[in-house]
C-alpha cells in the first residue's frame, strides 16, 4: 500500500478533505499536539455546536466495554465545553450489535463504537484492527498501531473500503478461553462444540471441527443457557460474571489466545469527519486515546477480584486449554494467515509488516516481561 495513492484517494472524497488536510487528521495525535482550551472553544462563536449519536456493539449492562464509549463522549463534551456531544447508545438501538460499522459506512450514524474484527467477512484485514490469533498483548498492539505504522495502515484500509475513519477507544487486554459446558481433555473433545466466537479466531476453531457462531455480547446467556451453544468465550472475569455464564456453565478455560490484546475502535464516517473543524478532530482523537487508556486499566483493576468471587462463590473450575489444542491452534491460525495472505492484497500487505513487528517485540518482551512476571508470579516473595 502507498501513503501518497492513500491520501490522494481520500482527498478526493470531498473537497472538505483537502481544505482540513486529510494527512493531518487521519494519524494517531502526536505526542504535544495541541488540545484546544475547552474555554475558548465554549467561547469561539466560529465553533459550531454538533450533536450526535453513536452506535455500539455492546449491552448497557457492561460498564466496562460500553463505558469506553460513554468515556470518548464525556471527554469530548468536557474539552469542548458541550458545544460537541456524543451519545453513545447499546446494541440494538441504532443498528444490530455486529453491524455497527455497516450503519457508520451507510452515514445513517455518524460514528460507532466496536470491534474490528466482526467485520472480518468485509476483508480478512479488518482483523489487524482487534487482535489477530496468537498475536499482540495490548501493550505491543499500541504500540504497533501508534509506533510501527499499524494505525496508518488500518486508516487506509478503512478509507478505501468503507468510506470511514477509525481510532483505537478501548483494550480489554489478554481474554480467557470461556465458558464450556463440558471438560476438554484434548483436542479430540473440540470436535462438534458449537461456540461463539468471533474474528479469525472463530475461522481457526472451525478448522479444529468447532460450530462457530458468532453473537453480540447481550445473546450469549441465553444462548447458554438454552443449549443452543455448548461454549462461548467473551472477555474475562469482571464481564463475564455481569453476563452471569458461572450460572449456566462451569468450566472455564484460559487463555484466550485468539485475543491477545484486542483493541476496540471508535469509526466515523468520512464525510462527516471531514466536516468537523480541525479543533474538534483532535479533541475527539485525543478522547479516544484516553479511552484506549483507561479502560485497559480499568479490566486490570477489576478482574482479580471478580475471578476470586467466581471461584469462590460457585463451582467454577478453572482451567488451561491441554497443550495439544494449544498446539494445534497455533498450527491452524498461521495456516490461515498463509491462506488470507494468498488471497487478499489488503491481508498480505498489512500482515507482513506485523509479522516482522511481533518478532521482534516478542523477542524483547520474552526477555525482559515475560521473565520478571515468571519470577515474580512462582518465585518471588
Amino acid at each position: 500500500m502507498n501513503r501518497r495513492n492513500f491520501l490522494q484517494t481520500v482527498a478526493t472524497r470531498t473537497a472538505a478533505a483537502t481544505a482540513l488536510g486529510l494527512a493531518a487528521g487521519c494519524g494517531a495525535r502526536q505526542v504535544g499536539a495541541p488540545v484546544p482550551n475547552a474555554d475558548a472553544i465554549a467561547q469561539d462563536s466560529s465553533l459550531p455546536e454538533i450533536n450526535w449519536q453513536m452506535a455500539t456493539s455492546w449491552p448497557l449492562a457492561l460498564d466496562t466495554i460500553f463505558g469506553g464509549a460513554q468515556e470518548v463522549a464525556a471527554r469530548v463534551a468536557a474539552m469542548t465545553g458541550g458545544k460537541f456531544t456524543i451519545e453513545p447508545r447499546a446494541a440494538g438501538e441504532l443498528a444490530p450489535g455486529l453491524e455497527v460499522l455497516d450503519v457508520v459506512q451507510q452515514g445513517a450514524v455518524p460514528m460507532g463504537h466496536t470491534a474490528s474484527y466482526y467485520y472480518v467477512g468485509k476483508t480478512p484485514a479488518t482483523a489487524f484492527g482487534t487482535a489477530l490469533p496468537f498475536g499482540l498483548t495490548d501493550r505491543q498492539q499500541n504500540a504497533w498501531l501508534f509506533e510501527a505504522g499499524g494505525l496508518e495502515m488500518m486508516q487506509q484500509l478503512y478509507a478505501e473500503k468503507f468510506g470511514v475513519i477509525q481510532f483505537p477507544a478501548g483494550n480489554t487486554g489478554v481474554q480467557m478461553g470461556g465458558w464450556f459446558n463440558k471438560e476438554i481433555k484434548s483436542l479430540a473433545d473440540m470436535e462438534g462444540l458449537k461456540m461463539r466466537i468471533p474474528g479469525l479466531g472463530a475461522k481457526v476453531m472451525d478448522k479444529l471441527g468447532v460450530t462457530v457462531q458468532v453473537l453480540p455480547g447481550g445473546e450469549i446467556f441465553q444462548a447458554l443457557q438454552t443449549g443452543a451453544i455448548d461454549a462461548a468465550e467473551w472477555v474475562g472475569p469482571y464481564d463475564d460474571q455481569k453476563l452471569g455464564f458461572h450460572k449456566v456453565t462451569k468450566f472455564y478455560y484460559y487463555p484466550g489466545w485468539w485475543e491477545p490484546g484486542p483493541t476496540l475502535e471508535i469509526q466515523v464516517n468520512l464525510n462527516e469527519w471531514n466536516k468537523l473543524p480541525q479543533e474538534y478532530q483532535e479533541i475527539l482523537k485525543t478522547a479516544a486515546h484516553e479511552a484506549n487508556t483507561i479502560m485497559m486499566a480499568r479490566y486490570d483493576a477489576k478482574n482479580p477480584a471478580a475471578l476470586e468471587q467466581l471461584l469462590s462463590e460457585s463451582d467454577v473450575q478453572l482451567a488451561p486449554f491441554p497443550d495439544d489444542v494449544m498446539a494445534a491452534s497455533e498450527e491452524a491460525s498461521f495456516e490461515l494467515f498463509d491462506e488470507f495472505s494468498a488471497a487478499d492484497t489488503d491481508f498480505a500487505s498489512i500482515f507482513k509488516e506485523w509479522a516482522a513487528f511481533r518478532e521482534s517485540i516478542q523477542k524483547w518482551h520474552s526477555l525482559a516481561e515475560a521473565s520478571y512476571m515468571d519470577y515474580a508470579s512462582t518465585k518471588g516473595s
